[in-house]
């Protein structure tokens, strides 16, 4: 007679909301126990967008996730956030839950959370995962020939994406063979409707101007994921970034766009897990 498998428990989240000086409420929910993560969604996602990996993280870890000020249900003064405020409404959320140190998990805008929260404290990061994202690093100053190839066909990539109703950062590829996600993730999307995130976009590019010397100042771990087929953020751009930093390495996932972590769950959360054994966080 066999015999099934162990039950295990599903985490349960717990929400909660931290009111910053500012007046802007940032919604959060909490899970597990052990080295603490907190993920760190994209311009077109909010706390919802990790529903594939925060769970599987909870198990052995405690696990925060949260919204951005200003998308939903989080809010901000004036309804317009400030990308500049998100380091400190992250760190005045590890304050809030009494992590002295966290791995940060930030997927394409969250990547500017992640870097700028890497400089400003950085005894309070173990580890940063950037999911096709550079951050607020700029790879353009590299004069890359591949970045600027890139440069010239992605716009006419995206307009016909955008001409099939399919969007951006999920991109044809999980638009067809997935639609279902592709519907999901257009749903989450919506949720934020009311912000003007073409504005949230150009204030984090504007940010985009970080060199080799704040590079050399992320001593922590580093790990890189990059969609082959990413139309948002370059690929060949990450690479050159990476490279930059200390330590850091890169992982491209084939077959795969700008989110990954929404398209290719479950190998995401593999190569995650396989960094987080790397540097002990585990």
């Amino acid at each position: 007679m066999s015999r099934s498998a162990p039950k295990v428990a599903i985490p349960q989240f717990t929400t909660a909301r931290l009111e910053r000086p500012d007046g802007a409420v940032i919604h959060y929910e909490v899970a597990g126990e052990g080295p603490p993560m907190v993920f760190a969604h994209g311009l077109g996602g909010n706390h919802l967008s990790w529903w594939q990996s925060a769970p599987v993280f909870a198990q052995n870890h405690k696990v925060v996730v949260f919204s951005h000020r200003g998308f939903s249900p989080s809010t901000a003064p004036g309804g317009l956030p400030d990308p500049k405020l998100y380091a400190g409404d992250l760190v005045a959320l590890l304050d809030a839950l009494s992590i002295p140190k966290a791995v940060i998990v930030g997927q394409s805008m969250g990547g500017w959370t992640a870097v700028e929260t890497a400089l400003a404290a950085p005894e309070r990061v173990a580890g940063i995962v950037m999911a096709c994202t550079s951050g607020s690093f700029d790879y353009d100053r590299f004069g890359d020939p591949g970045v600027k190839a890139w440069r010239e066909a992605a716009p006419k990539a995206i307009a016909a994406l955008a001409a099939r109703g399919i969007h951006r950062a999920a991109g044809a590829r999980m638009a067809d063979e997935q639609p279902d996600l592709h519907a999901l993730y257009r749903g989450i999307d919506r949720l934020t409707s009311g912000l003007d995130k073409n504005e949230v976009g150009n204030r984090i590019r504007v940010m985009r101007t970080r060199g080799a010397e704040d590079a050399a100042k992320i001593a922590c771990p580093a790990l890189f994921v990059i969609g082959e087929e990413d139309l948002l953020i370059c690929p060949r751009g990450i690479e050159l970034v990476a490279g930059t930093l200390p330590k850091a390495r890169t992982v491209t996932v084939p077959v795969s766009g700008h989110s990954v972590y929404f398209e290719r769950a479950t190998l995401f959360n593999a190569t995650v897990e396989g960094f987080l054994a790397e540097i002990g966080w585990n």
